[in-house]
């Protein structure tokens, strides 16, 4: 059974002026990165790790803007045996004291032996190794001391790990409260990579162009670990220079004839409303075989409006594609799209919202057009269950839960999460969704997680910061998402109850709600709509009844906010 650094051997030894990767900087030409300069680059990593004492085993957390110190630093812990594990950088958008609260509760669980960082960033995480309980941190890396150096196999001990050694750790995205780290072994990474391979029909003539972020599944297996160990060259820009310049991945796209690309659904709306049709002169997306939806619900509008927009540029509506993954199946848990046209079923929105049955019904005015998220791949199975587990008959919207060979080994140090998430030896996913034909539909979250462009947003968690606020009546607030048909995914609204009775002490609090989210979270909010005492409904039980004072919001506001299946 193969592990990563073998087969990252094999590849510097049979092909080392092989382009591995394109590395996209803002206003420099394009960098080709070989697996021999791949294999130089990460030799350096893994000397420095193994020069500090960090050995097979330890975990190694990499903190570091795009390029290409972040890709030899990955693949040099691997070298040494050690585990990687990617986090976002600091940037503008996040709240600064949150993402260090953060860092330092993860340091505490995850009990990282070393952090990888440039010398900019070292302050930060320092402050977080202070704040730390428990700080394991031996050492901090800065990538501006790391030179790479001539490889030396007889010291990489990476070779020496089992393919169920842990060889990667994956942290869930999240708003507030301690991020999940995933631990996947080199068996369940190359399990994965086979399977969703075929599924993709994936060739190494096939070119994949990114922009995502390798803090996330999406960008860190599909465009990154995948290309890299499949011998298949990847393009990879910033997704800070992506969300300044989009044009630019079109523009990518277009000058190495790229095949394959993975987009959140908001991308799409995203694209096709920012790009101006003066930055696509020139451009010719007929190469792309596939843009992959996935991460988010999927909404047929984006898909149609993603068309619209660059099919004078060659962009073929046989392209469409999508899929289901979650960092707990390494990725793919479907695909859909590479070698059929997408299914899309057409519902009555009456039994879907009131009985939980994707009832066909494609002459109904007010249909819903539901995408599929493809068919399961080869080694994993899927099932929709109800509150019992029971399994539900087709097109009856339940949980869906997964089985397969590429599944976690846990989440890393929380025994205790690891155990609530299976049951019968099957993984419960927390999403909705419905089977029909063969096909999965993903409908929602079990646990009503709002999902902002390609974020798990708990809800729970923002509704606990705006009880804070003076005025908040505790335990009366509700937070929840509404889709943005502009933006192609969903805005948070939180509604609070208060007694006051003037407009604008009304606008005092709710401005006081933003401000306590815009600090506790990296949440922007789209309306905080402050309401006087008994405003918000109740379930029998005495929970606040998110869907239903979510439908009170909108009839309240009279549609001001965009809904809908399309």
């Amino acid at each position: 059974m193969r592990t990563f650094a073998q087969v990252l051997c094999q590849f510097f030894q049979e092909c080392p002026d092989r382009v591995a990767a394109q590395v996209m900087l803002a206003r420099q030409p394009d960098m080709p990165v070989t697996y021999g300069a791949l294999a130089r680059g990460s030799a350096g990593y893994a000397h420095a790790l193994a020069q500090a004492g960090i050995g097979p085993g330890d975990v190694v957390v990499t903190i570091l803007q795009h390029g290409e110190p972040l890709i030899y630093a990955f693949w040099g812990a691997v070298l040494r045996g050690a585990i990687p594990s990617i986090l976002p950088f600091l940037t503008e958008k996040l709240a600064p004291d949150k993402y260090r609260r953060d860092l330092a509760a993860l340091i505490d669980v995850t009990a990282p032996a070393a952090v990888i960082t440039d010398q900019a960033f070292a302050p930060e995480v320092e402050q977080a190794m202070r704040a730390s309980a428990r700080n394991s941190v031996r050492r901090v890396l800065c990538c501006e001391t790391v030179t790479p150096v001539e490889p030396d196999r007889t010291t990489w001990q990476g070779l020496e790990r089992r393919p169920d050694d842990i060889v990667l750790l994956q942290h869930s995205s999240g708003t507030t409260g301690l991020q999940k780290g995933v631990a996947l072994s080199h068996r369940a990474v190359f399990n994965q990579l086979d399977a969703y391979a075929r599924a993709i029909r994936l060739t190494q003539d096939d070119v994949i162009v990114s922009w995502l972020p390798l803090y996330h599944d999406m960008g860190l297996i599909a465009s990154f670990v995948l290309p890299v160990l499949s011998r298949v060259p990847v393009v990879m820009m910033s997704p800070f220079d992506w969300v300044r310049a989009p044009a630019r991945l079109m523009q990518a796209i277009s000058r190495h004839r790229g095949t394959l690309c993975w987009l959140p659904n908001f991308a799409y709306n995203f694209c096709a409303q920012k790009i101006r049709p003066r930055d696509l002169e020139g451009v010719d997306l007929s190469s792309l075989r596939a843009v992959i939806n996935c991460s988010e619900p999927i909404h047929w509008s984006s898909h149609h409006m993603f068309v619209e927009k660059f099919a004078p540029y060659g962009l073929r509506p046989d392209a469409l594609a999508t899929s289901y993954a979650m960092a707990e199946n390494v990725f793919g848990v479907t695909q859909g799209g590479i070698d059929a046209p997408l299914m899309i079923d057409e519902i009555d929105p009456r039994a879907f919202v009131t009985d939980g049955i994707a009832q066909p019904a494609p002459d109904h005015p007010g249909r819903l057009r539901m995408v599929s998220s493809g068919r399961p791949i080869t080694n994993t199975r899927v099932r929709v269950l109800d509150a019992q587990r029971r399994d539900l008959p087709e097109r009856r919207v339940g949980e869906l839960a997964i089985q397969s060979d590429c599944m976690l080994t846990g989440y890393y140090h929380r025994d205790d999460l690891t155990e609530q998430a299976f049951h019968n030896g099957w993984f419960l996913t927390g999403d909705l969704g419905y089977i029909a034909g063969g096909e999965v539909f993903v409908t929602g979250r079990k646990k009503d997680v709002i999902i902002v462009g390609g974020k798990n947003i708990a809800p729970q968690d923002l509704e606990r910061v705006a009880g804070e606020v003076p005025g908040v009546h505790p335990g009366r607030v509700v937070a929840f998402g509404v889709y943005n048909e502009t933006a192609g995914t969903e805005d948070v609204v939180i509604v609070a109850e208060a007694d006051v009775e003037h407009e604008d002490e009304r606008l005092r609090i709710g401005d006081a709600i933003r401000a306590a989210i815009s600090r506790g979270s990296d949440v922007v909010l789209r309306d905080a709509y402050v309401v006087g005492a008994k405003w918000l409904l109740k379930t029998s039980s005495g929970k606040i009844a998110r869907s239903a004072n979510r439908d009170k919001y909108l009839a309240e506001t009279r549609g001001q906010a965009s809904v809908g299946g399309e």
